[in-house]
């Protein structure tokens, strides 16, 4: 552990609301606050050498504005400002190294509660080892609906130890319910013109799956006694079994599969997660 998050700013209210959460989180994991401020020059400056303004001292007010918003939620959480002259993706993928968190801002798109992944996140989550956290502006939000729990989304179908370990410690630190919910289409045979196989079918699917998910959760379940575990199967696909209920969670945590692909991929579970979940949202690397 590093006991440092970092937070990519740049003015914007979403990079604002990231910089609050991330302040947030600081705060309960009792860690360092790293704001990251990075722009291309537009000159040709040397590496390293003294730093002008390009329009006056933007990176400063940028920084300055960030480090208001998060003392004005967590106040006492040690923040530190960098100003990077560096393309944020390169900037922000080098800082992941020495992270035990990013957390970027992302756009609501219209009165529908979505996110819209710019280039920059969209690059970055496949290229870092780290979790890495989305979060909307408030005015991006759509109101809670009561359930005030964080949610996590959990495949069976791969090992998932780093996912669940995010998970279950931040619904611990949160003093929060977990909500582990899993998504499973039907088989083709289990559609019947006469609906009598279909939901025969459908009753045996949620069975297994139900056992299955009780499995894989039972050692977090005795590891974080003090944590209120909700389990959840929803027979359709992962993708939108992950996104019912949403709207009033503290956090969704969804799991990426690092495997050093050579060409980057967040797969379509995430993808769809990250542009449509109502709330924060957590890609969590893991095998």
């Amino acid at each position: 552990m590093k006991n440092l998050i970092t937070v990519g700013v740049d003015g914007t209210p979403q990079a604002l609301a990231a910089a609050q959460w991330a302040a947030q989180e600081a705060k309960l994991r009792q860690c360092r606050l790293r704001l990251l401020t990075a722009w291309e020059p537009l000159t040709t400056k040397p590496r390293g050498a003294p730093w002008k303004p390009e329009m006056p001292h933007w990176p400063d007010l940028i920084s300055e504005q960030a480090r208001t918003a998060a003392e004005a939620v967590a106040p006492g959480v040690p923040i530190e400002l960098a100003l990077v002259r560096e393309r944020p993706l390169r900037a922000l993928v080098a800082a992941a190294e020495e992270t035990d968190l990013l957390a970027l801002g992302s756009r609501g798109l219209g009165p529908v509660a979505r996110f819209a992944l710019g280039e920059i996140g969209l690059a970055l989550i496949p290229r870092v080892a780290v979790p890495v956290v989305l979060v909307r502006s408030q005015q991006d939000r759509q109101p809670a609906e009561g359930s005030d729990d964080i949610a996590v989304g959990v495949s069976l179908h791969a090992p998932s130890e780093g996912l669940l370990s995010f998970a279950f410690e931040t619904a611990a630190r949160r003093a929060v319910p977990l909500r582990a919910v899993h998504g499973r289409n039907l088989p083709p045979f289990a559609y019947d013109p006469a609906g009598v196989a279909e939901r025969a079918s459908a009753e045996e699917a949620a069975r297994v799956a139900q056992d299955e998910l009780s499995e894989a959760l039972r050692p977090w379940r005795e590891k974080f006694r003090d944590v209120r575990v909700t389990e959840q199967v929803v027979l359709e696909s992962p993708a939108q079994a992950l996104l019912h209920g949403t709207a009033g969670c503290q956090l969704l945590v969804v799991g990426r599969r690092h495997l050093g692909r050579a060409v980057p991929h967040i797969g379509h579970v995430v993808h769809a997660a990250v542009h449509h979940a109502p709330c924060p949202v957590a890609i969590v690397p893991h095998d």
